[in-house]
Parts: structure tokens; sequence; C-alpha cells
């Protein structure tokens, strides 16, 4: 979900184009959002008192990428308000008419952000999960400025140092963190992770704790469909789930 990509390259542009040229899939059922939301919060609650937690201290991201906007109406009519995506074209097809529909929705760039979208992700999305290197923070101070409009920003972290996947390495966390405020003067809230999809979760949601904690940074945004009962368990303040919410999704590429 989060792989390295050059600058220069278009991804997004190819991974988001089923969802905009008809040939995504079918939305799932109504039922089926609607129960798969109700079995996730209700995870959510129980993880949250086994980790003598406030389940109102986690915050479920249901992330909506390729599931066209009749898909996500039930998860709206539901009442969840934030969402998550990958792509800022997809987004920009399917969330302002729905956000004129429900304008208090959040919504978060879960996926990897190239720096030429920069000015388009920062007119669009609340958070941005993604912030791994320089370059981008520079791009994304610049829209900052330019429209006055500031979202919450987290830094990727990059626990298992996996050198397809996107993310600082955790030994450079100090470096990013202190350049983005003193140089680029941007107000970091939080980290993100995706661990090694072999590895066991816990202890990279454990070091991304850590470092959190080491710079009192209050969101972890950390967990997904199949580990997050155990990010809770590590203190994650949003979990990313999208297949227990709205199904299984065709893999693009």
């Amino acid at each position: 979900m989060a792989d390295t990509v050059p600058d220069d390259a278009l991804p997004e542009d190819t991974l988001a184009e089923g969802a905009l040229t008809g040939n995504a899939p079918s939305p799932p059922s109504a039922a089926d959002v609607v129960a798969g939301l109700a079995a996730v919060r209700h995870q959510i609650a129980q993880a949250a008192a086994d980790a003598e937690r406030d389940p109102a201290s986690v915050a479920l991201v249901a992330v909506s990428k390729t599931i066209p906007a009749a898909g996500i109406l039930p998860a709206l009519e539901a009442g969840q308000r934030l969402f998550g995506e990958n792509y800022v074209q997809e987004s920009k097809a399917k969330w302002p008419a729905l956000r004129e529909r429900y304008p208090d929705v959040e919504l978060h760039l879960v996926g990897p952000l190239q720096s030429n979208k920069a000015r388009e992700a920062v007119e669009l999305f609340d958070v941005i999960h993604g912030l791994d290197r320089l370059s981008l923070a520079a791009a994304l101070a610049k829209e900052i400025e330019r429209a006055g409009r500031a979202p919450k920003l987290l830094i990727q972290v990059n626990t298992g140092d996996e050198p397809q996947k996107g993310g600082v390495s955790p030994s450079q966390v100090d470096t990013l963190l202190s350049e983005c405020r003193e140089t680029h003067g941007l107000a970091i809230q939080g980290l993100m992770c995706i661990p090694p999809a072999e590895a066991p979760p816990s202890p990279h949601f454990a070091l991304l704790a850590r470092i959190a904690e080491r710079h009192n940074l209050p969101i972890l945004s950390m967990g997904m469909s199949a580990d997050y009962p155990a990010a809770i368990q590590m203190g994650a303040t949003h979990v990313r789930v999208g297949t227990a919410i709205f199904g299984a999704r065709p893999r693009k590429g």
C-alpha cells in the first residue's frame, strides 16, 4: 500500500484507473457494509476494553479505496465519518459530492503521496499519513502556505526497513521530524506504520509507540483489517480498516 516510487512517476493514475473508468468491482451490498462496520466497531470496543482503554480513544478510519460512492453511502448512513483513501485522483472523483451531503466527513490519505500531487492532497484531505521524505515535506509546506489550509501530518515509519515499502527508517525519524519542524515549519501530529506482512505485528506497533512517546506525538496510526486488535493493545489511536468493512478488493497491477 505504501511502496516507494519516484516523484516523477505516475503510479496512482494507473492504480486508480479502474475506479474512474467503470472497471472497478461492483460495490458491496449495503447490508454487508453495515454488518462489517458493526462488527469492526464491536471488536474495537472489545480490544480497547481488554487493554483497559476507553473505546472512544480509538478512531476507526474506514478505508474506502476503489469503492465507488454507492458502496460508501451505507457506511455514511450508519454514522461513519472517518474514511481513508490511497489515491488522490480517485478521491477527487468521488468525495466532493459525498462531502456536500456529509460535510462533517474527515478524509485521510493513507497511501503514498507523490510530491507533484501535494497541492491536490492539501486541498482535499484532512489528514495525510504518508510523509516520509524531505522533498515531500517541502512540497507540503509550500502548498499549506499557499492554500492557508493545514491537514494533520503523520510521518510514515518503515518499521521493518523493507526496501520495497515507503516510510522513513526508524533510525532516521528524529532527523526527518526535526527538518519538518525547523526547516519547513510543519506541525507533525503523529506516526504511521505498516508492519511487514509475514512478521508478527506487535513488535512493530510497540516500536512505533516508543518513537511517538519519545517525541510526544499524540497520533498513532497503526493496525489494519488483519491486526487492528493487536495495534489497539499497543496504543493505536487510529486503525485503518478496509477489507473487514467493504470486503476484499482485487490487487492492482
